[in-house]
């Protein structure tokens, strides 16, 4: 039985995105900046899917801007409000996705930008007292803390922090990556600035995302060469990826109530279910309490396989995360497992979970890992 738990990562293409996509590429091959009949197609096409975008966030077609995926957005975002918006401080944690982390960085070394890091407790929530005293320092700030963390899960009050960004003049940006077509989303109640997102981790394609920027913030381009996007974002338009992102937010909103009920049940079971057949199991982050539901991270008991945990999955059929999968190939740890103290000789696993997964695959692998620790503590 092969079983994919890795949504965190990517996500299956819903076989509708496919459906479109595939009508665009044979039928609309146009360059949308033309200004023939097969281009004012083409560019039909990606206002048509803006639209769409900005219609299921209650925002304006224009606050809309296609970019390659999350990263290319949340680096937008934060160099380009340095840059363009007079930030001279940037305030984040210490466990937030690299393409905010490294853009700080560089904004840090390279523009001499201040950074700093809000406080987290022992669980990786973040200390709200503490961003609210950060916040009282009079510096132009820029505020980068996402939805949801992409390792364990954790969420944040956006509302929360967007008033106490209000309250002190700064900026907020949130990657929503994870977030995005899991909840809903109503703009004309969230106040923030900038908000990212990537198709791919919501069963749209990858290599598409886009960045909301809330029209009463004026940046420049990143990307230079050519007048697309408004003059904000250079290069042809990937009118196949932005399509398929429309049609993916579609079908998600379509069915978000259904599939929040149904992932967040196979999440609660396979807590019970490893609780009872793992002794010594526990889980990183606000697992069973301020969590996105698609996302479980998992501290199994150290022990001689505890190395050789995640392969042994795989051998299995099993494919599930040692951590962010962003960073596969690097033999560097979790950097946000080792913020929150963890015993780095006790594996970690990130499970996700998509509207396919089944009851059947949580038995299937709860069974495989409970068998694993079994063997091992099996009499020789």
């Amino acid at each position: 039985m092969k079983v994919y738990l890795d949504n965190a990562a990517t996500t299956q293409m819903d076989a509708e995105v496919i459906e479109a996509i595939c009508q665009v590429m044979q039928n609309n091959y146009g360059n949308p900046s033309s200004v023939h009949g097969h281009g004012r197609t083409a560019r039909a096409e990606i206002e048509k899917a803006r639209r769409q975008v900005a219609n299921f966030l209650k925002a304006s077609p224009s606050e809309i801007f296609f970019t390659s995926g999350g990263t290319e957005a949340d680096n937008m975002a934060i160099l380009c409000s340095v840059r363009d918006l007079g930030v001279i401080r940037v305030i984040t944690s210490k466990i937030e996705h690299h393409a905010v982390l490294h853009a700080a960085e560089v904004a840090e070394h390279t523009q001499d930008v201040e950074l700093a890091f809000v406080r987290l407790n022992e669980i990786g929530q973040v200390d709200m007292s503490h961003l609210e005293e950060l916040l009282k320092e009079d510096k132009k700030t820029l505020v980068s803390l996402m939805h949801a963390n992409n390792e364990i899960g954790n969420l944040i009050d956006l509302k929360k922090v967007s008033a106490l960004c209000r309250e002190n003049g700064a900026y907020f940006h949130s990657d929503t990556v994870q977030t995005m077509c899991h909840y809903a989303f109503d703009l004309t109640d969230l106040d923030i600035d900038f908000l990212t997102a990537s198709a791919h981790k919501f069963h749209g394609p990858k290599g598409i995302g886009f960045l909301y920027i809330n029209s009463n913030v004026k940046i420049k381009p990143m990307i230079h060469g050519g007048a697309q996007e408004r003059n904000m974002r250079g290069g042809t338009e990937n009118i196949y990826g932005i399509v398929g992102l429309a049609k993916a937010m579609d079908v998600a909103y379509r069915e978000l109530e259904e599939h929040e009920k149904h992932i967040q049940g196979l999440k609660t079971y396979m807590i019970a279910q490893l609780k009872e057949s793992v002794p010594g199991v526990h889980f990183n982050g606000d697992a069973e309490g301020n969590s996105l539901y698609t996302v479980l991270n998992v501290c199994f008991p150290d022990t001689p396989i505890s190395e050789m945990l995640l392969f042994n999955l795989d051998i299995m059929g099993i494919s599930a995360s040692g951590g962010s999968a962003c960073s596969s190939g690097s033999n560097v740890g979790s950097h946000v497992l080792a913020e929150l103290t963890r015993d780095p000789k006790r594996p970690a696993i990130r499970f996700s979970f998509s509207k396919y997964s089944t009851k059947e695959e949580i038995d299937h692998t709860v069974k495989q890992v409970s068998s694993l620790f079994q063997k091992q503590n099996a009499p020789k």
